[in-house]
């Protein structure tokens, strides 16, 4: 298997135990001189190649086995890998080339060459090789095992990401309806209040008019008079009642004197229906300012819902509000002193969905800070009201 050990050793004893590691080896091992020629192989390097050790002492192992790239066009001696361990003095490892078959044919490779040594001067290089036919094939296949997850990750991104589309265009277009609703129903409200107002209150106020006059040309009769002042009273109640109604569809207050009078009004109305102690805190530069019809009918049906919330749940003794600017904002607070409740992620029943819903389309925030026995407060947030 040795052409010539000389340069490697001077013992015969050593000479066998270099041969028994490179013949226990599995990877190919081949020592070349400094003109390339083969001055040592092992079995599994032959064999690797198609020949016998024998075949393959003496010979330039570059013409025999690494002549050409690839694609077989030819590689010049100059370009080899190999070469450069004894031109350059350092090792070299490569993993991108083939080497070749005698039967012609080819199998990625993957080499080392690293320089043969005799004290200070390099008199050859010995090569490490092996077939990564395998690793090659298991690496091609985990490439399109990938390339296959990738694609299927895209394509499943494309879907949930139309889905998404189409979940918030859904979802918008929800926003957008609801939006609308609430702008026919307060259309619908005002008509209403209007019709009521003109036709309703018209009659209800001639009504007493005219049993006014007919009590003051009544006689004596002290059945009639009694009877009479019942229906007065049934009429003023009958007016009392229209003008709560009027004032639940369309309070005639925000039309006339805008929502800051509304509220406060809005308010005063339900210490006096609620007993609870209400106090309204709302600054000049808020009191100036005005939002538009649309806005401040959706801020003061909030405030509606708000109040009707703590009516029914709160089991409060008292209710602050408070308007003030923050920097370019507009912050409405409502606070009570009330059992307070567990706010759920999202809301759930329509009173909440409701004031969530016309806050958003508003472009406006609300947050809901509570906890059992703290109360509650209300934060609803309009950005950029003033200049």
């Amino acid at each position: 298997m040795f052409a010539d050990l000389h340069n490697l050793s001077h013992h015969a004893a050593w000479r066998r135990q270099l041969e028994m590691i490179l013949e226990s080896t599995g990877e190919g091992i081949y020592g070349i001189d400094l003109k390339g020629r083969c001055i040592f192989i092992n079995e599994a390097g032959a064999a690797l190649v198609g020949y016998t050790p024998d075949e393959v002492l003496g010979r330039s192992m570059h013409y025999l086995i690494h002549h050409s790239h690839a694609d077989q066009t030819l590689m010049p001696v100059h370009e080899c890998q190999i070469y450069r361990a004894f031109r350059e003095g350092r090792g070299i490892r490569v993993d991108g080339e083939v080497l070749w078959r005698r039967d012609g044919s080819s199998f990625p490779a993957e080499y080392a060459s690293y320089p043969i040594r005799d004290g200070e001067t390099v008199v050859g290089a010995v090569v490490t090789f092996n077939d990564i036919t395998e690793r090659k094939r298991t690496a091609r296949l985990l490439q399109e095992a990938h390339d296959q997850l990738e694609k299927r990750v895209r394509e499943r991104t494309a879907e949930l990401t139309a889905a998404h589309d189409g979940l918030r265009q859904s979802h918008e277009a929800l926003r957008r309806l609801s939006a609308h609703l609430n702008t026919i129903r307060e259309e619908e409200r005002r008509h209403i209040a209007r019709d009521i107002h003109d036709d309703l209150g018209a009659s209800l106020t001639a009504l007493q008019l005219e049993s006014t006059w007919l009590r003051q040309r009544l006689g004596d009769d002290p059945a009639l008079r009694d009877k009479l002042d019942g229906m007065l009273e049934i009429s003023h109640h009958a007016m009392e009642a229209v003008r709560r109604i009027l004032n639940d569809l369309r309070p005639g207050v925000l039309d006339h004197l805008g929502l800051w009078a509304a509220l406060e009004s809005l308010l005063l109305d339900f210490q006096k229906r609620s007993g609870l102690r209400c106090s309204f805190d709302c600054t000049p530069e808020v009191e100036r300012c005005r939002l538009g019809r649309d806005a401040e009918i959706a801020l003061y049906r909030i405030a509606q819902e708000v109040l009707t919330n703590v009516s029914r749940h709160a089991m409060a003794s008292r209710v602050e509000f408070e308007a003030r600017a923050e920097h370019r904002d507009l912050l409405l607070t409502v606070t009570d002193d009330g059992q307070g409740m567990r706010v759920p992620g999202q809301p759930t029943s329509f009173g909440l969905l409701g004031m969530r819903e016309r806050t958003l389309a508003l472009g406006g925030s609300l947050n809901i800070v509570s906890s059992p026995g703290a109360g509650t407060r209300v934060v609803l947030r309009l950005p950029g009201v003033f200049a």
